[in-house]
C-alpha cells in the first residue's frame, strides 16, 4: 500500500475511528500537489500576510503571523517561496526554530472570500540572498521548499473585510515606523538597532 504523504498513524486511528479513512484518502489524492498552480501564485502573492508554524529541536510549536504589502511573499520557482524577514521584537523565534529544525508549515487565508492553502516546507534564510537588495525593509530572506501543497475547507472560515496593510508594512522610499512600545520604560534601553535595508529609492 501506497505510504501517505499527510498522514501518520495518528492520522489514521482517528480516521478509522470516524470512517472518514476513504474521504481522507481521496482529498489527498485530487488535492495534493508538489508545485504552485497559477492559482496558487495569484493567492500567495497578494497576500497581505500568513500564519507560519515552526517547532523547535524537541518538537516544542510556536506560531507566528508574518504580514506585509501584498506581494511581499513571492512564488520564486516551481515549488519554492521566499519572503522578507522585517525587524521585528529581536526574539527570532521563529528563525530560531528554523534554525534546529527547518520542518515549517504555512496557512496563507482570504477572509474575504473564504479560502485556504496549506503548504508544508523546508525553510532556510540569509543574509546575503540575491534578493535582498531588491527587497524593501528586509534583513534576510527566506526561503521555503514546498513538499507538500493542498487547499483546506473554508467552511469555517469567518467573513472579514480587508481594510488597509499595516501601517508598519515597509513600502518603498518610507522611512520605517517603530511601534511604540519600542519606546516604553522597560525595553528601551534594550531595544536593538535596526539593520541596514534596502529602501527601494
Amino acid at each position: 500500500m501506497q505510504r501517505s504523504a499527510l498522514y501518520h498513524d495518528g492520522n489514521r486511528r482517528l480516521q478509522d475511528e470516524f470512517d472518514s479513512r476513504r474521504i481522507a484518502d481521496r482529498l489527498e489524492a485530487v488535492n495534493l500537489r508538489t508545485v504552485f498552480s497559477d492559482r496558487d501564485r495569484q493567492f500567495i502573492e497578494n497576500a497581505a500576510f500568513f500564519f507560519l508554524a515552526t517547532a523547535d529541536g524537541e518538537g516544542q510549536p510556536n506560531v507566528s503571523h508574518k504580514g506585509g504589502m501584498p506581494g511581499f511573499v513571492r512564488v520564486v520557482g516551481p515549488a519554492e517561496l521566499a519572503y522578507p524577514d522585517y525587524d521585528g521584537n529581536g526574539m527570532f523565534v521563529s528563525l530560531g526554530n528554523v534554525a534546529v529544525n527547518p520542518r515549517v508549515g504555512l496557512l496563507f487565508i482570504d477572509f474575504e472570500r473564504p479560502r485556504r492553502l496549506i503548504v508544508h516546507a523546508e525553510a532556510s534564510f540569509s543574509r546575503d540572498d540575491p534578493l535582498l537588495p531588491l527587497t524593501v525593509g528586509a534583513q534576510m530572506i527566506v526561503r521555503l521548499r514546498a513538499n507538500a501543497i493542498y487547499p483546506n475547507c473554508p467552511r469555517y472560515i469567518p467573513k472579514m473585510r480587508f481594510v488597509e496593510p499595516s501601517l508598519y508594512a515597509p513600502r518603498a522610499g518610507e522611512a520605517p515606523v517603530e511601534p511604540a512600545w519600542k519606546s516604553f520604560p522597560e525595553f528601551k534601553d534594550a531595544v536593538h538597532p535596526r539593520q541596514k535595508t534596502a529602501s527601494g529609492d
